[in-house]
C-alpha cells in the first residue's frame, strides 16, 4: 500500500511539474533548486553504492569462476539487447526518412562536444583505468571505480577467512546506504516536480516546447517510436521468455525508478532507486543485482545506442549524404560499442555521438541539428536504458539460480 501511495505521489509531482512549467515558466525556473537538491542527494549516494554493492556482490559469489559466468551472461545480454535496439533504430530511420527535405540549420555546439572532436575508442579504453581514484570520483568517472571495486572484491575472496571483517564492513555499509536511499525516495515527488518544471521553464513554457517538437517532429517521432518498440515489446518479451516474470507486474515494481530516470535523464543518478526497486519490490536477488545493475548503469545503453543510430542517419539525410550498406553496418557497430562507453550521466550520448559521426565521415557540426530537442529525447532514452538494466537483472538472476540448482 505504501509503495502505491509513493508511486501516485511521484506521478502527481510529474503532472504538476508539467502544468507549472507550461503555464508559469518564469516562476518554474526558480523551482529548479528543488530538483537540483533531489538530484544531488541521489548522486551523493551513487559512488558509495557502486563500491559497496560491487564488493559485496563479488565476494558473495565466492568462487571467482562464478563471477566469470555472471559477467559473461551480463555482457552477452547487454550486447544483444543493444544490438537489437540499434537495428530497430536503423530500420525505422531508413523507412521514415525524417531528414529528407529538412533544411540544414545548426545551433552552437556545447563545449563538451567541441572538446571531443578527436574522440576515439582509445579514450573509451583509457577510461577503464584512472591513475587517481579520488580524482575519478570527484569527476564522476564511474567506469574506473567499477573496475577497481570488482578487482578489490576478487582480491578479498583470494585472501580467505581473514577478509571476513572487511567483507562484513562493506555488507553493513551497503545495508546502511540502502536505508538512506529509502529515505531519499520520500522526496522523489518534490524533486521530480522541480526538475520537470525547471526544464520546461528554461525552454520558455509549453508553447515553446511544442514549437521545438513540431520543427523536428519526424525525427523525434522516429526516435520515440524506436524506443517504444524496444521498451514495450522487445524487452518485455525477453523478460517473459527468459525469466518467466509478468512484464506488467515487473514494470510496476520498477515504476518509481523509471519515472525518476525520465525526470533526471541519468542512469547513474537513478541507480540507487533502481537497486531499491529491483531488490525490494521486484525480489531480484541482491547477489545478482549488486553486480548487474552498477555495470548496466554504465555500459548498458539500449536507448542511447538506438538514438545515436537514428541521429547519425538523420544528419546524413539532412546533408544529402547517401548511406550505403557498408556505412550502415559501420553505424551499427559504432553505435553499439560507443553506447557502452557512454557514462550514465545527462547528455553523455551527445559526446559519444562524435564517434559515430566520425566513423562514417559525417560532419560533427551536424549535432547542432538535434540540440534543440536533445534534452527531451535524453530523458526518453535514459528511461529505456534503466528499464533494460532492470530486465537484464531479472533474466540473469534466473539463469544464475538455475545454475546453482543444477
Amino acid at each position: 500500500m505504501k509503495h502505491h501511495r509513493l508511486l501516485l505521489s511521484i506521478i502527481a509531482g510529474a503532472v504538476l511539474g508539467v502544468l507549472f512549467g507550461t503555464f508559469f515558466p518564469e516562476q518554474a525556473v526558480r523551482s529548479g533548486f528543488l530538483g537540483e537538491l533531489f538530484l544531488n542527494a541521489l548522486k551523493m549516494m551513487v559512488l558509495p553504492l557502486i563500491i559497496a554493492s560491487l564488493v559485496v556482490g563479488v565476494t558473495n559469489l565466492g568462487d571467482v569462476r562464478h563471477l566469470g559466468s555472471l559477467g559473461i551472461r551480463t555482457v552477452f545480454y547487454y550486447l544483444v539487447t543493444t544490438a537489437i535496439a540499434v537495428i530497430i533504430g536503423i530500420i525505422l530511420v531508413l523507412w521514415i526518412q525524417p531528414g529528407q527535405g529538412f533544411g540544414v540549420f545548426a545551433g552552437d555546439l556545447p563545449e563538451q562536444i567541441r572538446s571531443k572532436e578527436q574522440f576515439s575508442y582509445k579514450d573509451v579504453l583509457m577510461g577503464l583505468i584512472h591513475p587517481n581514484l579520488i580524482q575519478a570520483a570527484s569527476e564522476f568517472q564511474i567506469l574506473p571505480l567499477i573496475v577497481i571495486s570488482i578487482i578489490f572484491g576478487i582480491a578479498l575472496t583470494m585472501v580467505g577467512p581473514r577478509a571476513r571483517v572487511v567483507v562484513e564492513f562493506f555488507s553493513i555499509s551497503n545495508e546502511a546506504i540502502m536505508k538512506i536511499i529509502h529515505g531519499i525516495m520520500y522526496f522523489t515527488p518534490v524533486g521530480i516536480f522541480g526538475l520537470i518544471a525547471h526544464r520546461l521553464g528554461v525552454t520558455g513554457g509549453g508553447d515553446a516546447f511544442v514549437e521545438l517538437i513540431t520543427q523536428l517532429a519526424k525525427y523525434c517521432g522516429t526516435v520515440i517510436l524506436g524506443l517504444i518498440l524496444h521498451g514495450v515489446f522487445v524487452l518485455p518479451l525477453l523478460l517473459w521468455i527468459f525469466s518467466r516474470r509478468n512484464p506488467f507486474i515487473y514494470f510496476m515494481n520498477l515504476a518509481k525508478a523509471l519515472l525518476t530516470a525520465l525526470a533526471t535523464a541519468s542512469s547513474s543518478a537513478t541507480l540507487p532507486l533502481t537497486m531499491e526497486c529491483t531488490v525490494d519490490e521486484a525480489k531480484v536477488s541482491n547477489r545478482t543485482a549488486s553486480v548487474v545493475l552498477p555495470l548496466g548503469a554504465t555500459v548498458n545503453m539500449d536507448g542511447t545506442a538506438l538514438y545515436e543510430a537514428v541521429a547519425a542517419i538523420f544528419i546524413a539525410q539532412c546533408y544529402g549524404i547517401a548511406m550505403g550498406f557498408g556505412e550502415q553496418l559501420t553505424i551499427f557497430l559504432t553505435a553499439t560499442l560507443a553506447a557502452i562507453g557512454a557514462a550514465g550521466i545527462p547528455e553523455a550520448g551527445l559526446v559519444t555521438m562524435v564517434l559515430v559521426l566520425q566513423s562514417v565521415g559525417l560532419p560533427i557540426e551536424g549535432i547542432g541539428l538535434i540540440l534543440a530537442v536533445d534534452w527531451f529525447l535524453d530523458r526518453c532514452r535514459t528511461t529505456v536504458n534503466v528499464w533494460g538494466d532492470a530486465v537484464g537483472a531479472a533474466i540473469i538472476d534466473r539463469f544464475e539460480a538455475s545454475g546453482e540448482n543444477s
